[in-house]
């Protein structure tokens, strides 16, 4: 990784324990979501930004937190998140919308308490996390390539059928799955039928 990219992820875990703590102290229901959360759970650091999945509801009073702590905050023309920035320019995506279904209360409740950067945040269940990642995959959008290291370094901790049953309306990310099948990343799946999520 290089000192600099020692530094950079540094700089954003800092970013991270600055916003997370300051969300949980103002009680916004709020899960780590993105690289940071596969960090969390043991992959790699691919960090660019920090990512928060959150109620819509939710997300006047995170903005106004992150505010309140001196970040600078944007609404961008993206209907399902909003961005903040701290003096170090690191970004905070705070997602209330993944593939177009809103971020549920029930995501949040199965969110699960680690320890990251010495601080304990929510961060989004395994299975969820995956199906965050790989739901939103489009034709615009297809990097299987830089999934695959964050799955592996996770799959023990996934429920792989109730991934498959998920995402099984979506060419893109159903052919992710058998791409981890047969790569034998995963043991085959038998999805139930499609499941609601989130």
């Amino acid at each position: 990784m290089g000192s600099h990219g020692h530094a950079v992820t540094d700089a954003i875990l800092e970013t991270l324990k600055r916003a997370g703590a300051g969300l949980k102290e103002a009680g916004v229901r709020f899960a780590l979501a993105g690289g940071c959360a596969g960090y969390a759970r043991g992959a790699a650091p691919s960090l660019h930004d920090v990512d928060f999945a959150l109620m819509e509801e939710d997300v006047p009073l995170a903005l106004k937190t992150l505010d309140g702590l001196g970040f600078r905050t944007a609404k961008p023309p993206e209907d399902w998140l909003v961005k903040a920035f701290d003096e170090e320019g690191v970004l905070v995506d705070m997602i209330f919308s993944v593939a177009e279904r809103p971020v549920t209360e029930e995501l949040i409740a199965r969110a699960q308490s680690i320890t990251t950067a010495a601080i304990s945040l929510p961060v989004l269940e395994a299975t969820d996390l995956v199906v965050s990642w790989i739901l939103p995959l489009s034709e615009h959008s297809c990097d299987y390539g830089s999934l695959l290291p964050m799955v592996r370094a996770m799959r023990e901790q996934v429920d792989w059928d109730r991934v498959a049953a998920v995402v099984a309306p979506s060419p893109y990310a159903s052919t992710f799955v058998t791409l981890l099948e047969r790569l034998r990343v995963i043991a085959p799946t038998s999805p139930t039928s499609p499941v609601h999520w989130p």
